[in-house]
């Protein structure tokens, strides 16, 4: 049979995916700063101390003790043989006798070396070698010569003028020597001795190399030993983590297994009874929050009758007042007036409480239409009387499919905004993004927040991976060509900078001293939620030339941007009110 294509690329992708898998095990195992294998690092480090150690302890003792041996036996022997074969020689030796003991020395058990040294009849220094050519005078070191032949006082504690000495030496080919030396007493040849400890430096060659592997044993079964410990440990830790996470995405159901009386459970015990707590107090916020809404919208429900007739009440009596018919007294006119602007002013905020309810309770719907962006920047100006006022540079031919309705709130929320607290002249720019270079016109100022790299969250294998894509990279002018930027530029004294981040808080004050003010304080944020429902965003700066600049970005067509934004379904909000 013959592999598909399409099976083919499947099988080559899960493939890719098996050693992306693979690869971020062990790079997140073989971290310096991952748990498991800083503690495979101690207990090796304290398994190879120990170890190391205890073998070379055992080294020591048991270097000590065969060399010991092999010397203590090696010596006896050759004391031995001094007093039994060197002893029975006559006081003056002549070089054959020297020989020949010196040979039959050498035939000991312990296969050493002879050397003696005599006087003959004539006074000449004559010497005995059992081995002439392993063993001559030359090699035993001078110290050693010069105890051998001092002889020392006679005291109640040393009955004897000459000892035995010994010392160990090593070859020019690293072989290890015993030497040992003694002197007749009362007359007789001077003997040395040369035995090799090859053989026992052998034993303890091999010693060291049974305790190095002993060692190496060692170090990989405590490094097995912390790696099973590393995963018990580690395994709540891992869970803890996991749930956690699913707690912080809002899952505060989430709890812990519990088994066993240790920390780690204690810790599982605390984490459920963190999350029960956190649960409970998150419901009642939601609850008190739910509740708060409710009144809201109930409040103004309410208000809405009330309002309705002191409406129309006011209204006539603004009739009256305009058609100076004289059936107002003059004295309470002041007062009319006030409490006809009041009333606009209640209901306004009544209608904008109402507008707050609905994007909270996320029923606020669009109704998209396609609109030219300058026709409904004129309309919004020249509805509300501000065509001396605000300076408009928009082309017409851009067109965006919005809701108008949503739209011209926005507008007239950014404008009205300008010409309170900035002053006129305004002006009003449109461009779509990309232009000038940078998407808006130039002298648009600081952004409100820093722009830069973004970072998109998703889910890869059960593991959430961070992309981070450049606004600069290729791919961005695509994206930005389906936006629409839309300026609103003021010239008064600008943002103070501690107010900038609040411009779009709900019933915030620049000012405690100013509490009340004609507005509602909610223009800003209704404003802000009409921009998010419809996939856009507003920014508010200060111009490097003075003043105050508020950007409204919105996408040309907003069924595009999210299919799910179609007429008369409820619209997803993008973010609260900041």
């Amino acid at each position: 049979m013959t592999e598909e294509p399409g099976e083919r690329e499947r099988t080559v992708d899960r493939e890719a995916r098996g050693w992306a898998r693979a690869r971020r095990a062990v790079s997140a195992t073989l971290r310096f700063t991952s748990l498991r294998l800083r503690l495979v690092l101690v207990f090796g480090l304290v398994a190879l101390t120990a170890a190391v150690a205890a073998s070379g302890i055992a080294y020591w003792l048991n270097r000590e003790a065969v060399l010991t041996r092999a010397q203590d036996a090696a010596l006896n022997d050759f004391q031995q043989e001094m007093r039994s074969r060197a002893g029975i020689l006559p006081g003056r030796p002549t070089q054959n006798q020297l020989q020949n003991t010196a040979g039959q020395m050498a035939t000991s058990s312990q296969r050493f070396s002879v050397l003696l040294m005599a006087e003959d009849a004539n006074g000449t220094t004559v010497v005995g070698n059992s081995d002439l050519e392993a063993f001559t005078l030359a090699d035993v070191p001078p110290s050693l010569r010069a105890a051998v032949n001092k002889q020392q006082p006679l005291t109640s504690t040393n009955r004897s003028p000459y000892h035995l000495y010994w010392q160990r030496i090593t070859a020019d080919d690293d072989t290890p020597y015993l030497v040992a030396g003694t002197r007749l007493i009362g007359g007789g040849p001077t003997g040395y001795m040369l035995k090799s400890l090859e053989p026992e430096a052998k034993d303890l060659n091999s010693l060291a190399w049974s305790l190095g592997i002993a060692t190496g044993l060692a170090l990989i079964g405590a490094a097995l030993l912390a790696q099973a410990a590393a995963t018990t440990v580690l395994k709540p830790v891992h869970r803890l983590g996991a749930a956690a996470k699913r707690l912080g995405e809002g899952k505060l159901d989430t709890r812990l297994r519990v088994s066993g009386t240790d920390e780690l459970a204690e810790l599982s015990r605390t984490f459920n009874q963190a999350a029960q707590a956190l649960e409970k107090r998150v419901a009642e916020m939601s609850a008190r929050d739910e509740s708060s809404r409710r009144f809201v919208a109930d409040m103004s429900h309410e208000l809405r009758t009330p309002l309705t007739a002191i409406t129309a009440v006011t209204e006539v009596l603004e009739e009256e007042l305009d058609a100076e018919t004289g059936s107002v007294d003059p004295m309470i006119e002041p007062a009319v007036r006030l409490v006809v602007s009041e009333t606009r002013r209640l209901n306004d905020l009544v209608e904008n409480l109402m507008e707050v309810t609905r994007f909270d309770a996320g029923t606020a719907r669009l109704v998209l239409d396609d609109v030219d962006i300058a026709d409904q920047i004129t309309a919004c100006i020249d509805a509300r009387a501000w065509l001396d006022a605000v300076d408009l540079d928009a082309e017409r031919g851009i067109m965006a499919r919005v809701d108008p309705r949503r739209l011209d709130v926005i507008l007239a929320n950014l404008i009205g905004n300008a010409l309170k607290h900035g002053g006129s002249p305004v002006r009003v720019a449109v461009r779509t993004e990309g232009e000038d270079g940078a998407g808006g016109s130039a002298g648009a100022g600081k952004p409100a927040e820093a722009t830069g790299p973004a970072e998109v969250h998703h889910v890869v294998d059960g593991h959430d991976a961070v992309d981070v894509h450049d606004p600069d990279e290729s791919e961005g002018p695509e994206v930005r060509e389906g936006n629409v930027l839309i300026e609103v530029r003021d010239h008064g004294p600008g943002i103070p900078v501690d107010v900038l981040p609040h411009v779009f808080d709900r019933f915030y004050k620049a000012s405690a001293s100013r509490p009340r003010s004609e507005g509602s304080g909610l223009g800003l944020s209704i404003a802000l939620e009409n921009a998010h429902i419809h996939g856009g965003e507003i920014t508010a700066a200060n111009s490097d030339e003075g003043g105050a600049v508020f950007t409204l970005r919105l996408p040309r067509d907003v069924s595009e941007a999210d299919p799910a934004r179609t007429p008369g379904v409820p619209g997803e909000r993008q973010g609260g009110v900041r």
